[in-house]
C-alpha cells in the first residue's frame, strides 16, 4: 500500500503546476519575439498549445517581417508546425495570451539568444522555464548521445525542413540526421516513466531538421 501511494504522489504534477495529458503527437506552433537588451537578446516564446492546433492556412499567412514591425522587435522567428513527443507536460506560471494577426498563442518561456539569430544545429540553447515533462513507460523515446556524455531526448519534431516526418517514421530519423563527429542517435522503449523536471533553466538543442531535444543529464 505504501509503495502504491508513493507511486501515486510521484505521478502527480508538483503543486502550482498545471499539467496537460495526452500530448504525444499533438500539433502546435511557436512565435519567438526577439528583443535586444544592451549587448544581449532574449526571445519570448509564444506557443499555441491549448488555444488552437495551429491551422495551416492561418500559420502560412503570418509574416515574420510584418510581426517584427508590429512588435518593434529585433527579429521574429516562426517555429513550426511541430508535434510534441512527451506524454504529459506541467508548466508553472504560464504567461498571457496574445494574438499574432489572429493566431492566439501564450507566452511560455524566455530563451537567451546570442547574436540575435538561431544557433547552429546541435548547439545548446538555454531556456528559462519551470516545467515537468513525462515520457510514459512502454512508449518510445528518441535520443541523441553526445561525446561528452550528455543525452538529449526528442521533445518535439518539426515539419519545417522535412514535411514528411511523422511519429511512425521517427525510428528511422537517425538516417536523415547529419550528426557531428562522435554523436549517435538511438530509439529506445521505456521500461519506466522518464521524468524531466526543470526548475529554472532547461538546455535544449535542435538537429539539422529543426527537431528539438532537451538535455536529460
Amino acid at each position: 500500500m505504501i509503495s502504491l501511494l508513493l507511486l501515486s504522489v510521484l505521478a502527480q504534477a508538483p503543486e502550482g503546476m498545471k499539467e496537460r495529458t495526452n500530448l504525444r503527437n499533438v500539433r502546435y506552433c511557436e512565435v519567438l519575439v526577439v528583443t535586444r537588451h544592451g549587448m544581449s537578446a532574449t526571445a519570448a516564446v509564444y506557443n499555441t498549445l491549448g488555444l488552437n492546433d495551429c491551422p495551416d492556412a492561418q500559420w502560412k499567412a503570418l509574416s515574420a517581417d510584418k510581426l517584427k514591425k508590429e512588435r518593434k522587435a529585433q527579429m521574429v522567428v516562426m517555429n513550426g508546425p511541430r508535434y510534441f513527443m512527451m506524454d504529459r507536460n506541467a508548466l508553472k506560471n504560464p504567461g498571457a495570451v496574445e494574438s499574432f494577426d489572429g493566431l492566439e498563442a501564450r507566452l511560455l518561456a524566455q530563451v537567451e539568444v546570442e547574436g540575435g539569430r538561431r544557433k547552429p544545429a546541435y548547439t545548446e540553447n538555454t531556456v528559462d522555464r519551470e516545467t515537468r515533462y513525462v515520457f510514459e513507460a512502454g512508449k518510445n523515446v528518441y535520443e541523441l548521445h553526445a561525446p561528452g556524455g550528455h543525452t538529449y531526448v526528442l521533445q518535439s519534431y518539426s515539419l519545417e525542413v522535412d514535411p514528411s516526418l511523422n511519429e511512425a517514421s521517427l525510428s528511422q530519423l537517425g538516417s536523415k540526421l547529419k550528426l557531428p563527429k562522435g554523436w549517435t542517435f538511438e530509439t529506445r522503449k521505456l521500461t519506466a516513466d522518464l521524468v524531466l523536471p526543470t526548475t529554472g533553466k532547461a538546455y535544449v538543442l535542435q538537429d539539422n531538421l529543426r527537431n528539438s531535444y532537451q538535455r536529460v543529464n
